[in-house]
């Protein structure tokens, strides 16, 4: 397989993982009453429908379709979600914790995808800064979490 092509499974890879964050704070936004969440869970809506248009302008430059599918796993994540949380009701730690699960997968992908060497140099650099911000949200919501443990 020639290096575009991998290149191009690793946008789409991506983009897939974008799209499953979506869904999730979608319906996480559903799940819970706290506002500060609601307002928190946007945000990293918004930040993933900005990387999936930008990994999606990097496909249509390569000559790719767009991508809009989900991963297997984020529609298990999500169902697991679903699960999780409807056993303990609407509450704060069990969201987060859900949560951090996903920004775990997302996480991984991120690091998958820069370990490989045939990347081109503009595309790693969206991947590294877009991981950088997925960093963020990650450790905030961890931090979250972990404040909610401690408060129960």
């Amino acid at each position: 397989m020639q290096h575009s092509e991998k290149t191009a499974e690793v946008l789409e890879d991506l983009v897939k993982i974008n799209n499953d964050r979506i869904e999730g704070y979608q319906k996480a936004i559903k799940q819970t009453d706290d506002g500060d969440l609601k307002i928190l869970f946007d945000n990293m809506v918004a930040d993933s429908k900005n990387f999936t248009i930008e990994l999606n302008k990097e496909l249509r430059t390569m000559g790719e379709e767009r991508e809009r599918d989900t991963t297997i796993a984020g529609k298990i994540y999500r169902t697991w979600m679903d699960v999780k949380v409807s056993f303990g009701g609407n509450d704060r730690h069990a969201i987060l914790a859900s949560c951090e699960y996903g920004e775990d997968a997302a996480q991984k992908s991120y690091r998958e995808a820069l370990a490989q060497d045939y990347l081109p140099e503009n595309i790693r650099s969206i991947i590294t800064d877009q991981q950088r911000t997925l960093k963020a949200s990650h450790d905030q919501i961890r931090h979250m979490r972990d404040v909610e443990a401690v408060n129960k």
